[in-house]
């Protein structure tokens, strides 16, 4: 079957379920996950063609797609501040959003003059925040928590994958009183999103990744926002930092609370969605 027909049939497929541009992004993503094609190549060579083993793998792959899987899980890797990570169901799909507080941190002068880094990166997930800092400070020590074993599996392929060195640690930190050492940075993407906001959430996200790393209870909604900034106030360096991405409802209720913890010197931050998103709180 040729290339460019399937392509129609796979348009015609979606298109009721996502909007075209997205469906086609789609279709292109798998092209060159299975066949190192580009969409050049298709547009050189209209006459490329799926063999029929590959036309009943690509109509399962079209299911799971109609089924709201998202598409990283399906390929297996996605992109995170221009770098490729793995990815899987045992932990989220990095988010623009997150790279804007990334490209935060590395925004930070004083972070580029320090020869004697401490970065820490509190339930890490796929590695990707920790990664992309060690990635772009070479001269960093970087560590991560997260308390999921097959987490941290897919964390350090994604270190060794990107050529940077992370010391990845399996710990609760709701249930951590003390951590190892004193840090410079310390950086946070925990869950924050409450169950009664689950109507926003769409199926491919709902239905697909890890609810351990989305959740929180709607009654305490700050639980890991509290414990790591009492950590953080312990953990700290003079002049630390401490950075989170937040849930954008509780902006408010997020900054109230670190100030009564024991910081002074806040900042808030709009993401590229105009929603307030991220936090830089020092003592």
């Amino acid at each position: 079957m040729k290339i460019v027909d399937y392509r129609s049939q796979f348009l015609d497929t979606l298109t009721p379920l996502y909007d075209a541009q997205e469906a086609d992004s789609f279709f292109y993503l798998l092209l060159e996950a299975k066949r190192g094609l580009q969409r050049i190549d298709l547009a050189l060579d209209r006459n490329l063609t799926f063999s029929a083993s590959e036309v009943a793998d690509w109509n399962l792959v079209l299911e799971k797609l109609k089924a709201f899987e998202p598409i990283q899980y399906l390929i297996g890797k996605t992109h995170f501040f221009g770098l490729t990570f793995e990815v899987n169901p045992h932990v989220l799909i990095p988010r623009p959003e997150t790279e804007e507080l990334v490209q935060w941190i590395l925004s930070n002068n004083q972070i580029h003059k320090s020869t004697n880094l401490h970065l820490l990166d509190i339930g890490t997930g796929s590695g990707c925040i920790a990664v992309a800092l060690a990635k772009n400070l070479p001269n960093a020590q970087v560590s991560a928590i997260d308390v999921s074993s097959e987490a941290l599996q897919i964390a350090a392929r994604n270190a060794t994958h990107n050529g940077v060195t992370v010391d990845f640690i399996q710990k609760d930190i709701l249930q951590t009183h003390d951590l190892a050492a004193s840090y410079d940075v310390i950086v946070s993407n925990p869950p924050y999103v409450r169950h009664l906001e689950k109507q926003e959430i769409k199926p491919n996200v709902l239905d697909h990744e890890p609810h351990l790393a989305l959740f929180v209870d709607d009654h305490d909604a700050l639980v890991f926002y509290r414990k790591i900034a009492n950590l953080a106030l312990q953990h700290l360096s003079k002049n630390g930092q401490l950075y989170f991405e937040i849930n954008q409802y509780l902006a408010k209720e997020t900054m109230d609370m670190l100030e009564q913890a024991g910081f002074s010197q806040l900042e808030l931050r709009k993401d590229l969605y105009g929603n307030h998103r991220m936090v830089l709180a020092r003592v």
